[in-house]
């Protein structure tokens, strides 16, 4: 949600020197974007297996190395997107002069020179960095954006040229939740199957593949399980060439909206956004008293949030989304 500020900032300071300091999980989806200078990977899952295995010196050795690798660049300015302590503390090390923080806690404001507040009751998609680059000033359209390479596009098409035309769906997410129920997936997939000729492909990472498994156990249907088996690029040219992406609060299905793929959110627990101003997205939500709950459900797991997206009313929308598109 904060790829607009990439080519904002490009089309502001041309000649600057654009850096992103990021950790190696999502490396790759900035990587191919041709308005950055640079990508800067933090490996975290490395440092965590040193930490794991006390191996502290040599931890000790990295991280040092790393913060002088960070201070050579000269940084004018660092950007905290996230706005926590883990990421303020990069930002300081980096020894900007200018250290931005968007949105700060646990105590990482004390680390920025200037600290911007996000706008509340601002239901759309990104409102935070909409709201940071209209302070900044910064030139052009705040619109999402997720660069792929040749090799990534060429990936999709081929995928579109062997299945024919197909649905994605994203069911996986980080906290129960946030999930919808696998028995609804299913029913989504026979009720789409029995109006439509399509294919599914199921997106995932490598640690969803269990979930996943449960999903097609369940079921008699060809769904074509992609869980794990994509980088995040690749997982990305598959949505692009999608007629319809189907997910949870997961960053797979905010790829659909940023690749302008006909897509259907479901929303429970949380609600990051209800306005994405694309005619090919639905936002499927239902605010009941509790929620958002976000990370404290009160509903002793029973999540009738999530449970109130009924798939006939899931299935009649994505017709909608299929003939619009």
């Amino acid at each position: 949600m904060a790829s607009p500020l990439i080519r904002m900032l490009r089309d502001t300071y041309p000649q600057a020197h654009i850096a992103w300091l990021v950790q190696d999980e999502g490396a790759d989806l900035l990587s191919a974007n041709p308005d950055l200078d640079e990508v800067m990977i933090l490996p975290r899952r490395h440092w965590h297996e040193l930490w794991q295995h006390r191996h502290w010196l040599m931890l000790a050795r990295e991280i040092i190395g790393f913060t002088i690798t960070l201070r050579k660049r000269q940084f004018d300015t660092a950007l905290d997107l996230q706005g926590l302590l883990k990421s303020a503390i990069w930002a300081r090390l980096s020894k900007a002069r200018q250290r931005l923080g968007l949105q700060s806690r646990e105590g990482s404001g004390m680390l920025m020179t200037r600290l911007i507040n996000a706008p509340r009751d601002d239901y759309h998609i990104g409102s935070e960095y909409r709201h940071l680059a209209d302070r900044l000033g910064l030139k052009g359209a705040f619109t999402m954006h997720i660069a792929l390479s040749n090799n990534d596009d060429q990936y999709g098409y081929r995928a579109k040229v062997s299945f024919g035309p197909y649905i994605v769906l994203c069911p996986f997410t980080t906290r129960p939740q946030k999930h919808w129920f696998d028995d609804y997936w299913v029913q989504l997939v026979r009720l789409l199957r029995n109006k439509k000729d399509l294919i599914f492909i199921m997106l995932g990472g490598p640690g969803d593949r269990l979930a996943a498994q449960k999903i097609l156990d369940r079921n008699d249907l060809d769904i074509v399980d992609m869980t794990g088996h994509t980088s995040l690029r690749q997982a990305a040219a598959l949505i692009h060439y999608a007629e319809l992406l189907v997910g949870v609060d997961t960053g797979l299905t905010h790829m659909g909206i940023a690749l302008n793929t006909p897509t259907i959110a479901l929303f429970g627990s949380t609600c990051p956004y209800q306005e994405t101003d694309k005619d090919n997205v639905k936002v499927l939500y239902k605010k009941l008293d509790c929620s958002p709950c976000r990370r404290r459900p009160t509903c002793n797991a029973e999540y009738t949030c999530m449970r109130s997206l009924k798939p006939t009313d899931v299935a009649m929308i994505a017709q909608e989304l299929l003939e619009f598109s």
